[in-house]
């Protein structure tokens, strides 16, 4: 039996970096995870292998669309379908193995197996106990079941089949139009298939934007996606390796089928805390299956500290990881840090969707003043040239003191994009803060510096 400072027990975004920072402030550090690699669902079955097939068929529909345009003339591409998963597993490789060359750098034991607190200041992992004067709990979450749907992983798939199928379907239905959902439509739709996505609420991506929203469906609808809205799910049913999925419209309770090769069920993801013993420890829940914490990740067991999806907020791997650095601190005596009000959130279709801070609604709701700046990507030189003007930035600022409040893209790049905005966030700059900083040109970024002007006197270009 081994003893130490720190035990994490996931070694997901959260868990990791949990692990490398409590051994960076001096602590001796374990981390617990009964995969056969590290890196939990983002890194094996989550955003990295689903960035990987994003990126490849993105370069498919380049070649298909764009590349004649430019005077790239030739044969398009086939599919190899078999050697684009092997790629993908390669990525997923490349950074696990990351992950193991950085818990050696920093002396952090990679404790295998499934990790449970049988008490207060012990970690069972089969069947030894370890000793832990601190705990942190970063077990990430699962997809939530959808009731009349059993998920076999072939035919009716989660994120996690939808990344391994044995070949591209003809057809795809996607119950669900979020982050999860619209990604992994977009690849299928990109290789051929005809996807239909049916959404429950009457939007698609329902906490962004109002106007990225509509933008965004009817970008991804001349890609080839059709959407049903306000459409309630009733049941799937396999046979002879076809599904056939039944929803009733919300507006008339009208009952329709959909046939499908393949049926990707993207209705969100859950906290997984299953078989860690929290509640026989008394640790407290929410009511949906969240560890409650302070302001300090802290559970109301003294020692036993809670990180990412298994706590309230977005299921975002970044949220995460900010979780997991300030949490180690907090063990290691130092003040850490997350600012909720700044954590980005992206989209990684073509255009990329990205968005940090207020939107118009929740300004409107707070009943606060506020202009907002746009800029199109229209008049974006660099977006121009590389087929890539669909879309715009959106700059929320305070009417009274030009503070940055929010900012949501929808265009090239706006996962990287939305940084520039992050960071004034942090330092609270105002829109003029970002107008009189000098953007290269010619550059994607220059479309935030003209949204930003758009909140003073207007913008150069449109």
């Amino acid at each position: 039996m081994a003893s130490y400072d720190v035990i994490v027990i996931g070694s997901g975004p959260g868990g990791y970096v949990a692990a490398i920072r409590a051994a960076q402030l001096g602590l001796k550090t374990a981390c617990v995870e009964g995969r056969e690699t590290l890196g939990g669902t983002c890194l094996n079955i989550g955003c990295i292998p689903s960035k990987a097939l994003l990126h490849a068929s993105h370069q498919l529909h380049e070649a298909e669309h764009n590349f004649a345009k430019m005077g790239l003339k030739g044969k398009s591409p086939s599919v190899d379908w078999k050697q684009m998963l092997s790629y993908k597993d390669d990525v997923i490789g490349q950074n696990t193995k990351g992950i193991e060359f950085l818990f050696k750098k920093n002396k952090i034991d990679w404790i295998k197996g499934w990790g449970s607190i049988p008490e207060k200041g012990k970690v069972k992992v089969g069947d030894e106990v370890h000793d832990a004067k601190n705990i942190i709990v970063a077990t990430g979450s699962v997809p939530t079941a959808l009731p009349g749907v059993e998920v076999d992983e072939k035919i009716v798939v989660t994120s996690e089949g939808a990344l391994k199928l044995g070949k591209i379907p003809r057809k795809m239905v996607v119950i669900g139009a979020g982050v999860i959902g619209l990604e992994l439509g977009s690849v299928y739709s990109r290789l051929g298939a005809e996807v239909k996505v049916i959404e429950f609420l009457d939007t698609i991506t329902p906490t962004m934007d109002a106007e990225v929203q509509k933008s965004f469906k009817k970008i991804l609808e001349k890609q080839g996606l059709a959407f049903v809205l306000g459409a309630a799910v009733q049941g799937v049913e396999t046979s002879g390796g076809k599904a056939k999925v039944t929803y009733k419209l919300r507006k008339d309770d009208s009952e329709h089928v959909e046939d499908a090769d393949v049926v990707l069920v993207a209705t969100g993801r859950k906290p997984y805390t299953d078989g860690v013993g929290l509640e026989a420890l008394g640790v407290e829940l929410t009511d949906r299956g969240m560890i409650k914490t302070d302001d300090h990740w802290r559970t109301n067991i003294e020692g036993i500290y809670a990180i990412g999806d298994a706590i309230a907020g977005p299921m975002l791997a970044h949220k995460a990881e900010d979780e997991g650095m300030a949490a180690a601190e907090v063990i290691a005596g130092k003040a850490g840090h997350v600012n909720y009000g700044v954590i980005p959130s992206v989209i990684y279709t073509h255009p990329e969707v990205a968005s940090v801070g207020k939107t118009e609604a929740e300004l409107k709701d707070e009943g606060r003043a506020f202009k907002a700046g746009k800029f199109s990507f229209m008049g974006n030189g660099r977006a121009k040239a590389n087929f890539a003007a669909d879309g715009f930035v959106k700059i929320l600022v305070d009417k009274d003191t030009d503070r940055i409040l929010g900012c949501h893209i929808i265009g090239p790049s706006a996962g990287d994009l939305i940084h520039e905005i992050c960071v004034a966030m942090e330092f609270g700059a105002s829109a003029e803060d970002v107008a009189l900083t000098c953007h290269a040109h010619p550059t994607y970024s220059e479309a935030v510096r003209e949204a930003a002007l758009a909140c003073g006197d207007g913008a150069i270009h449109m």
